[in-house]
């Protein structure tokens, strides 16, 4: 877990509710969603050096893939250049960004040293909802605030806050745009294929 706390994209989520509040974190439907989500990220972490790199991959790929709303997340990472690229870029992308954030799960969530996720509050700002949690262990403990929209009735990340300011979205759209404009979505899919092998290969 050495390095969840600090990473861009290792993206916890809520395990444990604080009494007071577990009430009301396990009526709401999104925390909910985050709760089953983190169940299987600390599964996976104390099985971590059992399924090594790819291992941990495959079994967190399915999770991640009903958490997250992974065709959004991409479509806000890209931004404008969006809406000029063909059908077969962005479906490319979608599935190249997809592969890159599970691969950047399995290699954060690669230990367990009775690391715990805390649910703290859930606020609604118009149709979205913020998931506010609290990672604690070996470190500085994390705050995560994970905002959440409903996708065909289901309540899907689209953005994760560390340290309750710093958008992981905004800050791939920084990165992503000088991709973009130097050679175009065909560049921008081969870094994210060749950042999903690498630290799918635990590099």
């Amino acid at each position: 877990m050495r390095r969840a706390t600090s990473t861009v994209l290792a993206l916890a989520l809520a395990l444990a509710a604080a009494p007071p509040a577990a009430h009301a974190q396990q009526a709401d439907p999104a925390a909910a969603q985050i709760e089953k989500f983190d169940d299987a990220v600390l599964d996976v972490m104390k099985r971590a050096k059992q399924l090594g790199p790819r291992g941990r991959f495959e079994a967190l790929q399915p999770v991640i893939e009903r958490t997250f709303d992974l065709p959004a997340m991409t479509r806000f990472a890209v931004g404008s250049a969006w809406n000029n690229l063909s059908a077969e870029d962005k479906a490319a992308l979608v599935k190249a960004f997809t592969r890159m954030t599970v691969a950047t799960y399995a290699h954060n969530f690669d230990s367990y040293g009775g690391e715990k996720f805390t649910v703290e509050k859930v606020d609604t700002r118009g149709p979205d909802k913020l998931v506010h949690t609290r990672l604690t262990g070996s470190g500085a403990p994390t705050q995560l605030a994970y905002r959440m929209r409903q996708d065909g009735g289901v309540w899907k990340v689209i953005d994760v806050y560390y340290n309750s300011t710093v958008s992981s979205v905004l800050g791939q759209r920084s990165e992503y745009a000088a991709t973009l404009n130097s050679g175009g979505a065909q560049a921008l899919i081969r870094k994210l294929n060749s950042r999903g092998d690498q630290l799918i290969q635990g590099r």
